[in-house]
């Protein structure tokens, strides 16, 4: 997916995938949620990629009362992709993107 967002250019397709989360519903569930952080190869920035089914935060309204899954692309500073890899990157992959961590 690529996406314009405040005159950057966002594309999961030439960036570099840090990790990724999935829910533990099935995929087809409207529960589902999956998201892959990414880190631009040329600037270094962080953004997820993140999509889920109607019963999810990524529900988008498509008419009265019927709501579609979608996806979207959203920025992540420093302080944000990192809250993300704590949550969802075992400890070794966390340190190998953001520098070893002291005890």
């Amino acid at each position: 997916m690529k996406k314009i967002i405040n005159g950057k250019k966002y594309d999961t397709e030439t960036a570099e995938r840090i990790g990724v989360y999935q829910s533990r519903e099935n995929r087809h569930d409207f529960n589902c949620i999956v998201e892959t952080l990414y880190r631009k190869r040329t600037t270094g920035e962080f953004f997820l990629y993140g999509e889920g089914g109607p019963q999810t935060k990524y529900a988008k309204l498509v008419d009265q009362n019927w709501w579609s899954g979608s996806a979207e692309i959203i920025p992540f500073n420093d302080d944000k992709a990192r809250a993300w890899a704590e949550k969802y990157l075992d400890g070794d992959r966390y340190e190998e993107i953001f520098g070893e961590v002291d005890e």
